[in-house]
């Protein structure tokens, strides 16, 4: 294989932003693969948004280089990237028709009007809205509004297509139906997406890599699995999930297991591997969902679990889950979240709470 097609289809080095005297991206290495979707996730403010408007030339980066298909483009101007874009608000033409609409990109092409006409009907169909050229974005649905606007991305053919929070005008089931479509659309077109996003469901449900970022800097990269499941620090952690953190230090350390002392006197055992050692500080991770709830003369739900007695103190019905909220007899709070039975636990229940070491997690503290 040649260089050019074994090197990223999106690549960052060394990518600095400030507006000011305000650091919106710190130095930034990224490396987005041919054909995969990654999200860049974290909350308002982290740089996320900066990135994308870098890579899609709207703004310049104040140090380090961007590369799209292996060759720098930090002097090339937006037009010439040859980027599908999709936005929050879709940015459609209010006065002129879907096909104008979505045509719009080919017009400064060079692209025959028989073409154009052939690939518009190519890009609505694709988007499961065909024949709809002649009408105006005021007589569809915000959904089929931001179909209309994926099919004025992917029409060109994008080498890269950028989304910045596409979904979040919609409603919560007009989102996840969008989420489906896009995941399979980028799947079925093959194109290397950037995705924007402040929220975990759509990029644990759509990504192939996640980009996690708080003021600026990225906090940990990889599969949905891999953040969700080995968070690296307190951050990632408390912003992908529901997480419960306790305070303790290693109380003790054998080959499959490490035994942790919380600052209330429970123990708990954790199945994590690492170079950990008696009386180090850890903080003990463990997410709202991986905690188990029994009545306490039963019991738990597998063998050597971790389990405390508790009572009820709260609780919040939401249709097919529960969040409960334990005091446990030591006087610390945990949070759990359990699929809905017919007979949920009620306030001032008591009950016993588990979780089994392989669903704990440590983080070294500062």
């Amino acid at each position: 294989m040649d260089e050019k097609s074994t090197s990223p289809a999106v690549q960052l080095k060394g990518v600095y932003k400030r507006f000011g005297k305000v650091v919106a991206v710190e130095k930034m290495d990224l490396d987005i693969e041919e054909g995969t979707l990654v999200t860049l996730l974290g909350p308002s403010g982290c740089g996320k948004t900066t990135i994308l408007r870098m890579v899609a030339g709207l703004e310049a980066p104040t140090e380090g280089d961007i590369y799209i298909k292996g060759k720098r483009v930090n002097d090339v101007p937006i037009h010439k990237r040859n980027l599908g874009m999709i936005f929050q608000n879709y940015a459609l033409f209010p006065h002129k028709t879907i096909f104008d609409n979505v045509a719009f990109g080919l017009k400064y092409r060079d692209v025959s009007k028989s073409e154009m006409k052939t690939k518009v009907k190519k890009a609505l169909e694709m988007v499961r809205l065909p024949g709809v050229e002649g009408r105006m974005p005021s007589q569809l649905s915000g959904g089929q509004q931001q179909r209309i606007a994926m099919a004025r991305a992917i029409v060109i053919e994008p080498d890269v297509l950028l989304m910045d929070e596409p979904l979040s005008a919609l409603d919560e089931n007009l989102r996840e139906e969008m989420r489906r479509e896009i995941d399979n659309l980028q799947q079925l077109l093959g194109v290397t997406t950037i995705f924007v996003t402040h929220d975990q469901r759509e990029a644990l449900s759509m990504s192939d890599k996640i980009i996690v970022m708080n003021d600026g800097l990225k906090q940990q990269e990889g599969s949905p699995e891999e953040v969700y499941n080995y968070p690296r620090n307190h951050f990632v952690s408390d912003f992908l999930g529901h997480s419960n953190f306790f305070g303790g230090v290693i109380s003790g350390v054998n080959a499959e297991t490490v035994s942790v002392k919380l600052r209330d006197g429970n123990e708990f055992r954790v199945r994590h591997p690492g170079d950990w050692v008696d009386g180090e500080p850890v903080e003990l991770v463990v997410r709202a969902q991986k905690f188990e709830l029994t009545y306490p003369d039963e019991a738990p739900p597998e063998p050597e679990m971790n389990s405390f007695n508790g009572t009820i103190k709260d609780r919040s019905y939401m249709g097919g889950e529960v969040s409960y909220f334990v005091e446990l007899d030591s006087g610390t709070r945990v949070h759990v979240i359990g699929i809905a039975k017919l007979t949920p636990f009620k306030k001032g229940e008591r009950i016993r709470v588990h979780v089994a070491p392989r669903h704990c997690g440590l983080l070294r503290t500062d």
